[in-house]
C-alpha cells in the first residue's frame, strides 16, 4: 500500500471499471433491443454512477475536532475496550448505506503508527458483531496532539473489498482521502476515554465535516 495523492476525480477512480461497464452494456442494449428494454440498465448505471461519486471536501472545524471518517448514520457509541491498542475507549461507529459516499478519509492529523488486516466473514455491516467478525483493516494514528485513535474500515454484507492506499509512516491530515470500502460497510473510530463526544445513535454525518469529537488541547 502507498499513500494516493492525485487530482480529486469527482467520480471515484474505484468505481470507473463498474461505471464504465455499467453504461456500456445500457448502450449496447438500446442499440440492439430499444429504450424500453434498455430502461432497467440505464438505472442500474445510475446508480452505479451516484454510488461511486466522491465529492471534494474542505474541513473547517476547529483543530482539536476528530471529524467523520465516512458518510452515513451514527449505529453505536459506547465505552469498550480498543482491540487494537488494547486500552479503554470510546467506540463511534458509522453505517454508510448503498446511498452514501463510500470515500473513508482521515478524522484527524497525525501519523500511521500501526496497520492491521483481518480477512474475515461478510454479515451486515449494521450489526455490532460486524466489528469482532467481518473483513476488517484498522489504522492506528497518533495526533499531531500525541493522542492515539484507531480507524477501522468494516466490510458488509454486500462490501467484498476493502481499499487503504496508506502505509506505516504515512502522515495524514484531516479529511484526506486514505481508502475506499465498495457496495456498503461502516467505519468504527476507537477515541480516548476523555474525549468529548458531539454525536449520538442515529445522527447523520458526512466524512471530513462533521464533528466527531474533540480531543482536550495538549
Amino acid at each position: 500500500m502507498s499513500q494516493a495523492h492525485y487530482p480529486h476525480p469527482i467520480i471515484a477512480r474505484e468505481g470507473w471499471p463498474y461505471v464504465g461497464l455499467s453504461f456500456a452494456l445500457a448502450l449496447i442494449v438500446s442499440l440492439n433491443i430499444g429504450m424500453l428494454w434498455a430502461l432497467p440498465f440505464w438505472l442500474i448505471a445510475l446508480f452505479v454512477l451516484q454510488f461511486f461519486r466522491d465529492p471534494p471536501r474542505l474541513v473547517t472545524a476547529a483543530k482539536n475536532v476528530v471529524v467523520s471518517p465516512a458518510d452515513g448514520r451514527v449505529i453505536a457509541v459506547m465505552p469498550i475496550n480498543d482491540p487494537w491498542l488494547n486500552r479503554p475507549s470510546i467506540k463511534v461507529s458509522v453505517f454508510m448505506n448503498v446511498f452514501n459516499v463510500h470515500s473513508n478519509r482521515s478524522p484527524v492529523d497525525g501519523k500511521v503508527f500501526q496497520v492491521s488486516y483481518h480477512p474475515g466473514l461478510f454479515v451486515n455491516a449494521d450489526f455490532d458483531k460486524a466489528s469482532e467478525h467481518n473483513e476488517r483493516n484498522a489504522l492506528c494514528i497518533r495526533t499531531t496532539s500525541g493522542y492515539d485513535i484507531t480507524c477501522v474500515q468494516v466490510a458488509g454484507l454486500i462490501a467484498r473489498r476493502i481499499l487503504c492506499y496508506v502505509d506505516v509512516g504515512a502522515a495524514l491530515t484531516r479529511g484526506e482521502r486514505y481508502g475506499f470500502i465498495r457496495f456498503g460497510s461502516r467505519v468504527d473510530l476507537y477515541l480516548p476515554t476523555h474525549a468529548h463526544i458531539r454525536v449520538a445513535i442515529g445522527d447523520t454525518v458526512s466524512a471530513a465535516l462533521t464533528a466527531i469529537a474533540d480531543l482536550p488541547e495538549a
